[in-house]
């Protein structure tokens, strides 16, 4: 059994750098198209820095916004109103909050706070279910002429209203490894880390919500996570995988390996930790059907579906390369596939077969985090 986060964070990371730098910038496509009320929307990016909105009615590109600074990681995510797409993007550093009716960038906070420093946010960026505050934990570096120092991990909270020079509003000390956060309706901010935490956003008190690292669990040993998609369902779950060696009957040797998730639903606050099925293939994202809890998909060189009450794997469908992200259309009668190169793929939900590809402007989305929302 090789290790995931290793292998895994390996190609990601020559994902990212495989193209930076290589494309001219797009100007932009459709850039004062407004979106239309009422109607459903893909949103993600590409390089070289890419804001792109899919007409899922049609599958097709609807606009292309051309965003400021160096692609990466190009991570999504849509305000509560659904009128501004906040990106975390230009090398991990900063966020932008762009207007998807006009392409105007809104918002824009740095991460840094001080001359010398270099801070980057891995993955973890999330909007209050009011809309007024955003999150990220960021990881600074003080940089002198003979030597870095690292500095303590920081949750920083922005005013999503104060405009291009956004400042921290309020600054914690945070713990390390955080990455990916999505925000509870009670105000509650969750967050991924070595154990999946929930944290006041006002006196920045981690507590622990579900264990894994530090997981108790007859029978398992120590859990293993590789997941940086948080993916903002209707459903307003907020999903993670997790691999596990089942343990033979000494307690110590490993007998078999399992998949399966830890959930978070962000109206109830309820949690859930479930195994789905065996381990025969490496997932990047994967996602309950928003209809059918009992199934259970998975994406990275093949699309798979799982029966989770057998956890047995029940279809499977082959893929003409691999890709990173999977979603679910309102209606959860079509599955999206993004990230890697330049194209997303459409499946049937129930058969897995191919609909269609669409085709993007640019060049590869790398890791980026697609959403669907609904204007």
């Amino acid at each position: 059994m090789f290790n995931f986060k290793m292998h895994g964070a390996i190609a990601l990371l020559a994902s990212i750098a495989m193209s930076q730098g290589a494309l001219a910038k797009v100007e932009g496509t459709n850039t004062d198209k407004a979106l239309v009320k009422g109607k459903e929307y893909m949103v993600l990016t590409n390089y070289p820095n890419n804001l792109q909105i899919i007409d899922v009615n049609t599958d097709s590109v609807y606009k292309t916004c051309a965003m400021p600074g160096h692609y990466g990681p190009g991570q999504v995510q849509m305000s509560p109103d659904k009128g501004r797409a906040y990106v975390l993007t230009n090398s991990f550093k900063e966020i932008y909050g762009i207007n998807v009716d006009t392409c105007e960038m809104e918002f824009k906070a740095r991460f840094s706070k001080e001359s010398g420093e270099d801070a980057r946010s891995m993955f973890s960026m999330a909007i209050s279910a009011d809309g007024k505050e955003i999150y990220t934990v960021t990881n600074p570096t003080q940089k002198y002429a003979d030597h870095y120092r690292v500095q303590q991990p920081r949750l920083q909270v922005y005013n999503t209203a104060d405009g291009l020079e956004a400042k921290p509003v309020r600054t914690f000390p945070a713990p390390r490894q955080i990455y990916i956060m999505q925000a509870g309706d009670d105000g509650t901010l969750y967050a991924a880390g070595p154990d999946f935490y929930k944290v006041d956003v006002h006196t920045g008190k981690f507590d622990v919500a579900i264990p894994l690292r530090n997981w108790e669990r007859e029978g398992y040993g120590q859990p293993d996570v590789l997941y940086f998609w948080p993916h903002q369902q209707y459903n307003r779950d907020f999903s993670i995988l997790y691999t596990a060696p089942k343990l033979a009957d000494d307690g110590v040797t490993e007998e078999d390996f399992v998949y399966g998730f830890i959930n978070v639903n962000l109206k109830t606050g309820k949690t859930e930790r479930q195994d789905f099925g065996p381990v025969s293939e490496v997932y990047f994202t994967g996602m309950r059907h928003p209809k059918d809890r009992n199934k259970m998909y998975g994406v990275l060189n093949n699309l798979n579906m799982y029966d989770i009450s057998k956890k047995e794997q029940i279809k499977s469908q082959s893929l003409n390369h691999t890709y990173y992200d999977i979603n679910f259309n309102r209606d959860a009668d079509k599955i999206y596939l993004a990230g890697t190169v330049d194209e997303i793929s459409v499946h049937d939900a129930e058969s897995l077969e191919l609909i269609t590809h669409i085709q993007l402007e640019g060049g590869d989305q790398a890791i980026t985090t697609a959403q669907m929302f609904i204007r």
